[in-house]
């Protein structure tokens, strides 16, 4: 039998992720696998690909070579395209954009997304696994819609219920009871690294404090001071008003609050130092202690500040959660968009719909995506003040192409855009550089079953200074024709997070070093240090490596989670005057969407960046 190219490259991919190889031979096969394959071969699938993804091989050297050679030479060749808009970046707020384009525009519109992954979605990225024949879905990325569809805007609002997103269906779709009904909880590993021993250690929050405590590897100084920061009743900043407080607290880390406010011993950092990353992305030692408190951490019972802003909504953020997380979501604007590429008719049967990637960029279609397409410049047809298109230039494989466009929308990373636009004004280019994003990792691994979680009894652990700061069963969501795993004895998808940062630097020096540490870690070491870390965490729950686990993809994010003003080391900005600001003015033909623009980390945030652009692009 004839073996495809294709075939080999799936073939290849997964024996780098299932096993240890030889360097020489792994090196060999991820060598081949970064060869990007056409959109339009058959068998093209990227969500079914296992291995390094995320930000994968392939899907940014060229950027990374705009940026060391300060431009790009050679305008290329003109495929003969011309557009009403190009979008740079089909995420969700390069997808959001298109979608709202063509609403204003009519459905003549002609449009073209450019992305140079292998898939749309940006950070919603969809992860495919097969146990026999069973189809398991996780989440590479984007998790949720986020806030909560309460706080979103009415504009945005009214982009998900156009694209088919119906939120009242998650309440019946996400199962809230499942875990709990297996009295499954939250529990904290601790490793011999940092504490001593390695020990897995259950009822945070539910035992009384001096119990739990007992029970873990903490010194007496840590579990006495740890158990004051939550019981005792004693306002730590006597004298000041609210606001004095809120301003101090602001311009302090918690790591400082700690150790010269709350008076602790230097033992209790450890026990804190991770649990700012899901929110934050960045460690005690670089979030501020206002943003401590706003994030639940303890030590402010009695400063007289309030709830924290965290615990006010009683809306359950979580549960607005498609399996694949926001992919599916991304999918829905596809379907709008290319409806012959995405079979279906609503929110859940997008879930297990297979997309049609060859129907993405067909010339028939008014609306098309191009992937594994680095855009490298858009630049105007004249003076930019008075220019009535853009033309803009992109690489796919080795050859540089030219489209032309009446407007374009960079729904990218801010900090590429300077690269791409040189003859933007300078203070908007510096601007743009300013947006630093956090990097992360989303590891998804299918294991055959869950019983050492049952058998520990849990189903979500904090790792607090792990490779992997948490690992828990993926959400129980069960939408249309997809069913979560609903007892132990079937396969499952645990979920893995990392931020990896270096303490004790600013927080945009930390990100900036956990970049390239992400873009020099090979997969072999995430698959190590993945198999020692669960074999170690749940280990005495019967749990080997060797025998449970069958898959692992490793989503890696090195710019990850957009970020914005930083409370302890920028200055306060006068109002329109801050980065963002500045970044996200309109350049003659060109708007500025994402999530940078915002900034904040949010599916909110996107949409109305998308939103934004698109509409200044109206009025120009």
């Amino acid at each position: 039998m004839d073996i495809t190219r294709r075939d080999f490259l799936n073939g290849a991919r997964i024996a780098v992720a299932g096993t240890l190889l030889a360097p020489e031979l792994s090196a060999a096969l991820e060598a081949l696998a970064r060869q990007p394959l056409s959109q339009q071969d058959a068998g093209y699938y990227p969500p079914a690909l296992t291995g390094m993804r995320g930000s994968h091989d392939g899907s940014f050297e060229i950027a990374h070579r705009l940026r060391d050679e300060r431009g790009w030479m050679g305008r290329g060749e003109s495929t003969g395209e011309t557009f009403d808009l190009v979008v740079v970046g089909a995420g969700l707020s390069g997808l959001a954009a298109a979608y709202q384009f063509r609403k204003a525009a009519g459905a003549n519109a002609r449009i073209l997304l450019l992305d140079n992954h292998d898939d749309f979605g940006g950070h919603a990225k969809r992860n495919e696994f097969r146990h026999r024949d069973r189809l398991l879905i996780g989440y590479g990325g984007t998790e949720q819609i986020y806030p909560g569809p309460s706080a979103f805007g009415k504009d945005a609002r009214a982009l998900l219920a156009e694209v088919g997103v119906d939120t009242d269906r998650f309440y019946a779709a996400f199962d809230q009871k499942l875990y709990h009904s297996l009295g499954l909880e939250q529990a904290l590993f601790f490793d011999k690294e940092t504490f001593g021993a390695d020990r897995l250690v259950r009822g945070e929050g539910t035992l009384p404090w001096a119990e739990f405590l007992t029970k873990t590897p903490l010194s007496e100084n840590a579990r006495r001071d740890i158990e004051r920061l939550y019981a005792e009743d004693r306002d730590y900043l006597p004298g000041l008003s609210v606001e004095e407080k809120r301003a101090r607290l602001g311009k302090m880390s918690y790591n400082e609050f700690l150790l010269k406010v709350a008076n602790v011993h230097r033992d209790v950092l450890p026990y804190f130092q991770t649990r700012p990353h899901r929110l934050g992305a960045i460690g005690s030692d670089a979030r501020s202690a206002l943003g401590a408190w706003r994030s639940g951490l303890p030590g402010f019972r009695s400063l007289g500040l309030g709830a924290p802003p965290s615990t006010d909504s009683h809306e359950p953020h979580d549960i607005f959660h498609f399996p694949d997380g926001n992919a599916s979501l991304a999918r829905l604007f596809v379907r709008s968009l290319i409806p012959a590429a995405v079979p279906g008719k609503d929110m859940e049967d997008v879930v297990t719909s297979r997309v049609d990637y060859a129907r993405l960029d067909e010339a028939s279609s008014k609306v098309r995506i191009r992937l594994n397409s680095t855009v490298v410049a858009v630049t105007h047809v004249g003076d930019p003040a008075s220019a009535g298109a853009v033309e803009v230039a992109y690489v796919t494989g080795e050859k540089t192409h030219r489209v032309k466009a009446a407007n374009c929308v960079m729904a990218c990373y801010n900090a590429t855009v300077p690269y791409l636009c040189p003859e933007m004004p300078e203070a908007q280019r510096k601007a743009l550089s300013y947006a630093v994003r956090a990097p992360l990792v989303y590891t998804n691994v299918l294991v055959s079953n869950w019983r050492p979680w049952q058998k520990l009894g849990v189903h979500h652990i904090l790792a607090l200074n792990g490779y992997h700061t948490e690992a828990k069963l993926d959400f129980p969501v069960s939408l249309g024709a997809y069913r979560h795993p609903a007892t132990p004895d079937e396969p499952i998808v645990l979920h893995l997070e990392k931020t990896p940062l270096s303490p004790g630097l600013p927080r945009r020096e930390q990100h900036r070093a956990g970049r390239m540490e992400l873009l020099s870690t090979p997969f072999s070491t995430f698959e190590r240090e993945i198999r020692d870390q669960l074999g170690r965490m749940l280990g005495a729950g019967g749990f080997d490596p060797a025998r449970d686990i069958e898959a692992i993809t490793v989503n890696r994010w090195p710019h990850g989670y957009a970020t914005g003003r930083d409370p302890l080391t920028d200055p306060e900005w006068p109002e329109g005057e801050d980065p963002w600001a500045v970044a996200r003015k309109p350049f003659g033909r060109i708007a500025i969407a994402s999530s940078d623009s915002g900034p904040g980390a949010l599916t909110q945030v996107a949409f109305d960046e998308a939103l934004r652009a698109v509409r200044e692009l109206d009025e120009t």
